[in-house]
């Protein structure tokens, strides 16, 4: 059965409420919600980790997901630690989103040494291994180019399997999320249906070649979309009355991806999350549709 995701904005502009955001998402069937990482910005924001702990503890039922956290920018045996307690005292609601990095200005205007391409996906590697290590060993001892602990432990160990997620594109990360992770998140800004499916072959080629099974990682699309009478041509972005969407959404859920990272676009949020909520989402209540040699491999 597909599951459906709703970002909620970092800003911080006079009258955002991130919180109450969050709770409407709960109340309308939403499964997890999620904010992107982006800590230098010109607009006034929320730092994504704070505001995503204050969410989980104003709401019940609902997960809560980093889209995903740059792991350049912090500790990553601090980030376990940090996981695991988010995940603790919020009943075991985390979806960790990790990435290698976007932003090479971001890097350069907090004094932080920018990583080459190759450099952000290794790191990105040894981050998901150390923090499983972390998570679940003893004197956990890592000896990566880029990360390292040194018979570091960790208590106590989660109490499940938090799911890690990450944000890739290009081959060499793919193969990372195919040999590691538990979700894969890709953005349809950055990566079209077209190139989106190449995407996932490789991934999941690179998960046959490790000995994973391709139901073992969640796919989950990042869409902006938006419900209106036509259907619309904004780049990157998903418009036009609900049929519409559904039959976009359907085509999607064919080649593979069971969950929907929804970003309503507009001044109108409220009304748009209303309509998605209502008028898009039940009828992809559905198991999705499989059969397609991409769906079985």
């Amino acid at each position: 059965m597909s599951t459906f995701g709703l970002n909620i904005s970092t800003s911080a502009a006079p009258g955002a409420d991130p919180v109450a955001e969050a709770r409407r998402a709960e109340e309308l069937g939403f499964d997890y919600v999620s904010s992107a990482d982006h800590p230098c910005t010109t607009h006034d924001s929320f730092e994504t980790w704070t505001m995503l702990s204050w969410i989980a503890a104003a709401t019940t039922r609902i997960k809560v997901a980093t889209r995903v956290l740059g792991v350049p920018y912090r500790n990553v045996a601090m980030v376990a630690k940090m996981a695991e307690t988010f995940d603790r005292l919020s009943g075991g609601r985390l979806i960790l989103g990790l990435g290698g990095g976007y932003s090479d200005e971001e890097f350069r205007a907090y004094g932080m040494r920018v990583p080459t391409a190759r450099e952000k996906v290794d790191g990105l590697a040894e981050a998901v291994q150390i923090i499983r290590g972390l998570w679940s060993e003893r004197r956990f001892t890592f000896e990566g180019r880029h990360h390292r602990t040194e018979a570091a432990d960790l208590e106590p160990k989660p109490a499940r399997r938090i799911p890690i997620w990450l944000g890739t594109f290009g081959p060499r990360a793919l193969a990372v999320t195919g040999r590691l992770a538990d979700g894969w998140i890709p953005s349809h800004g950055f990566a079209g249906p077209g190139e989106v499916t190449a995407m996932r072959t490789r991934l999941l080629t690179a998960a046959h070649e490790a000995g994973r099974a391709p139901e073992e990682i969640t796919c989950a699309y990042n869409l902006a979309l938006r419900v209106q009478d036509r259907p619309g041509a904004e780049p990157g972005e998903l418009a036009g009355p609900p049929a519409h969407l559904i039959d976009a959404l359907r085509g999607f859920q064919r080649i593979g991806f069971t969950s929907f990272n929804l970003m309503p676009s507009g001044e109108d949020r409220d009304e748009q999350v209303e309509r998605l909520a209502r008028e898009v989402v039940p009828a992809l209540r559905e198991p999705a549709l499989l059969g397609t040699p991409l769906a079985r491999r």
